[in-house]
Parts: structure tokens; sequence; C-alpha cells
């Protein structure tokens, strides 16, 4: 940000940035996407988590994982490429070693898990419903569902369906449901989690890509494939978003190649309620504070007293 920038955010009044979506309050639309901040300590000496409108850490299983093996990232043109394979600490050490850390800031904390089974999803959601700080969980349904086939729930209806069912039971705290691009039509699930009782939805997860080294002729990933994501991804997160969007009645949350102010009001017109960024944070760990600024600034430009007045704006 130039100087002059600064004094004009001081200067003038600045808008409204909080919105609200399933139950919550977020004092800016920004927050972490999944797996790209840790479990927000590891990011708090680069940036105030106060100062984001959530964090959303990274996925839970019931027991730990330890990852895939590496090679687990690779770099490609307009992105990155990952196959972490899910690597977390469980759900019990989240709860007794780093929920305590996040209960030191104001930021509502998001908690994003995963299963392998639907059972293993409704005993994690079960443990994290009776954590008081955690405002809403995120529920990663891009696994494997080992019980039927090595299929993955987010690309079945029926299987997003039944296994997000199971979790609402389970739970009294809101539940965003992420979905997976890996689809022929993504709005078929969208309308299926939102069936089953999920309150809002975040998309895109990453696609699934592979890369080679043309040397040694073989994958650059020792998982051989992985999640794409980054600038490259953006606009099919966009097109995705919008669809949904105009799919279900559940507020949504977009995701996808977001490193600019720019890009994160792409998906507030095309109608999310907030955005997740993800890649950025490992080219900036401050990418998030300077977008928020951004937005302000841009909404001080247009002459926006309110966020939430650029939400859906879409001309067509």
């Amino acid at each position: 940000m130039t100087e002059m920038q600064g004094q004009r955010t001081t200067s003038v009044q600045r808008p409204r940035m909080e919105v609200e979506f399933a139950g919550l309050r977020l004092r800016n639309p920004v927050m972490p996407a999944s797996g790209t901040f840790g479990y927000g300590e590891e990011y708090s000496s680069f940036i105030d988590l106060n100062q984001l409108g959530a964090v959303v850490t990274k996925g839970l299983s019931l027991r730990p994982k330890a990852g895939n093996p590496t090679p687990r990232i690779a770099e490609t043109t307009g992105g990155m490429l990952n196959a972490i394979g899910l690597q977390n600490v469980g759900v019990d050490a989240f709860i007794s070693q780093k929920m305590p850390f996040l209960e030191q800031y104001h930021t509502p904390v998001i908690v994003n898990f995963f299963g392998n089974t639907a059972e293993e999803y409704a005993e994690v959601a079960a443990r994290l419903n009776d954590v008081p700080n955690v405002a809403a969980l995120e529920m990663n349904i891009s696994c494997p569902n080992v019980k039927h086939g090595g299929i993955v729930f987010g690309t079945e209806p029926q299987a997003a369906y039944d296994v997000v069912s199971l979790v609402r039971e389970r739970l009294d705290k809101p539940l965003i449901v992420k979905l997976t691009p890996n689809v022929t039509d993504i709005r078929v699930t969208a309308k299926a989690v939102e069936d089953a009782g999920a309150d809002a939805i975040s998309l895109i997860n990453t696609l699934t890509g592979m890369a080679v080294d043309v040397k040694t002729r073989r994958p650059r990933l020792a998982n051989q494939i992985g999640g794409l994501s980054g600038p490259g991804i953006r606009p099919i997160a966009v097109r995705l978003t919008h669809q949904v969007v105009q799919t279900v009645k559940l507020p949504v949350i977009g995701i996808g190649g977001i490193f600019r102010a720019m890009d994160a009001l792409e998906f507030l017109i095309v109608g999310a309620r907030a955005v997740q960024v993800g890649t950025a944070n490992f080219v900036d760990p401050n990418a998030m504070s300077q977008i928020i600024t951004d937005l302000e600034n841009f909404c001080i430009d247009e002459g926006i007293e309110d966020i939430n007045d650029l939400i859906g704006t879409l001309q067509l």
C-alpha cells in the first residue's frame, strides 16, 4: 500500500466490511483456505489473526495421519500441485494442543474435517461439537469412501447426501460443506448437500492434475497425481461459484486462485458471501492482510459504504 493510500483510508469514512452467513458474523469476508494456514499459530508472527474474517484450520481426521511420501508439492505455471495426503494431528490433539492458542483471539474458528467413512465423519463432528470456541465446521467431502469401492463422497450426489445427513444429526454448530470440482455437474452435488442440511457451501477444492519431470520421465509427485491450485484455476472457480449461487439458497464461500483484492471481488460479485485464500499464503504470508486493505480501498474509491452491496451484483 502506498503512503497516499494509507492517508486515504484515514481521511475517508471506512466502509462496513462485516459479512454474515450461516449464523456467523465475520469482521470481513477474507479467511484462509484449509490446508494452507496450518492451525493458525504457524502464521501468527506474519499476520494478526484478529484482522481476518475467520481462521480455517488444516483438515482434521479421527486419528492422526502422516500424509503421503515426498515429494508432495510441485510448482506449475500459474499455480502448484500438492499431494500432502491430509497430514494432521488428529481431532483429540487439536482440541487439547492447538485450540488453546486460537482461543486467545477474537476471530471465529472454522474447523475443517474429514473421514474415510461416514461414521468417521460423524464421530469427528460430534467431538468438535462439544468445543465451545469452535464457531463452525467445514466438511471436506473430497475423501475416499473406503467402505464403498474407493469412491469420493463429493463426486456421487447420493453419497454426499448420506454423509452430510449423518453429520447433521450429530452436529449443532453451523456446517459448511466443501465441494470438489472434479465432477460432471457441481450443481447436482450442491443441491444434494443443501437437501441434507448443510448451512453453507464452500468451493472449489483443488482440480486433479499431474506433472512429469521430462529428464527422469517420472511424476514430479510421489503420489503421481495431486491437487492443482493457484491463479490458473481462478476462472474455473469463479464459473462454478456462480453456478452454485444460482442453484442453491445457501450462502456460498468462493475459493480458487485468489491473490489480490480484485480476484476476491470477482467471487463476491458473482454472489459469494466470503472468500478463502489458499496458495497465495505460501507466496506471501501477509497476502490476506493486503487483500483486506485493498478491498476497503476499492470500496472507498467506488463510493461503496457496505461491502455487502457488492455481493451478487453481476450484470448479465
